[in-house]
């Protein structure tokens, strides 16, 4: 049986589990379990996702993330391709180490931002890494530690969960820490790490194809939400299906492109392509790497050879926090 596509969007909600394949380690030291955390801080630091809960177990991790200016994809790929290849470099391996691909649930915000926090972070304590709330709150591999200590560290969102309780930060530190000791006598909550009430089906295209058919909302294993949720997920799947093709079916190459942008933008493409910092020329090449990256399907390392620059400045543009309106900009082409 084919594997399903991946529902995503930028703006949604995600938990995330990766295990080591045949059950084995996936964090031996500490050393690995630093260089997940860099390189998950590091996609955070240029805005391509953000963070809200994470744990990090021996053999397995979670991750509550929302995608920003990158696709859950993308994230993933540079998070574990670049991990795996220091793990083998440093325990002197080879082969793959995480079983099959990295496991991926769609999440309503309200309530299961929350329920799934509390889930997360009490991983270590069900598992017996700690013994009590008291030795959890300075766990270092989760991110309870940051939501407990204010000036840990900057990249993972703490107001977004924190904010829930209180706006005074002290206060809802205390809350958050009693929201979490209730969730102890729970359990597991397997209901958590499955679908929900209702669930979507199939990939963005395959989510319209079931809408079209008249076929009625069915179960899969993708989504964590209510049916009004589902019809969210409905309506922006075929926003960005319009918006992709027409992008797509008008797809320019980057000579053209650069030229359109910078007409209309007002700046000369000559500057565009030299590397000049003047602050609306950057504005303009971040635009250029944007659409051509994140819309018309050009790989980075084809759109930084254009631009006279590096692979990984391209992606950090493209990745950038300050989306363009795709829709104003599109009728250019």
């Amino acid at each position: 049986m084919p594997r399903q596509a991946r529902l995503d969007a930028p703006g949604t909600l995600h938990h995330i589990m990766g295990r080591g394949i045949e059950g084995g380690n996936i964090f031996r030291n500490q050393r690995d379990r630093r260089d997940f955390v860099e390189r998950l801080a590091a996609l955070c630091s240029v805005g391509s996702i953000e963070v809200y809960a994470w744990a990090l177990m021996p053999n397995h991790f979670h991750l509550l993330a929302r995608t920003k200016g990158r696709s859950l994809s993308d994230n993933m790929r540079k998070l574990l391709t670049g991990y795996v290849v220091n793990f083998n470099k440093r325990h002197k391996r080879i082969g793959h180490l995480f079983q099959n691909r990295y496991r991926s649930i769609v999440c309503e915000d309200d309530p299961y931002l929350l329920e799934l926090t509390r889930y997360i972070h009490l991983n270590p304590l069900r598992a017996k890494l700690v013994k009590n709330l008291e030795e959890l709150r300075d766990y270092p591999w989760s991110g309870h530690l940051y939501l407990m200590k204010n000036g840990v560290d900057d990249w993972q969102d703490t107001e977004a969960v924190l904010t829930y309780f209180s706006r005074d930060r002290k206060k809802a530190v205390k809350k958050y820490e009693s929201f979490l000791a209730d969730g102890v006598a729970r359990g597991k909550r397997p209901e958590l790490t499955g679908g929900g009430l209702v669930r979507s089906m199939g990939g963005w295209f395959e989510v319209i194809s079931q809408r079209h058919k008249g076929e009625g909302t069915l179960g899969d294993q993708r989504v964590l939400g209510s049916g009004e949720y589902i019809q969210i997920l409905y309506s922006e799947a075929d926003r960005k299906q319009k918006e992709t093709m027409r992008l797509l079916s008008r797809r320019v190459n980057l000579d053209k492109l650069s030229k359109q942008l910078c007409v209309r933008e007002g700046v000369r493409e000559e500057e565009l392509l030299n590397g000049k910092r003047r602050p609306k020329v950057v504005k303009v090449r971040k635009l250029f790497c944007q659409l051509a990256v994140n819309r018309m399907s050009y790989c980075g390392a084809e759109v930084a050879r254009f631009l006279g620059i590096s692979t990984s400045a391209t992606n950090r543009m493209a990745a950038s926090r300050e989306l363009p309106d795709f829709e104003e900009i599109s009728k250019l082409f």
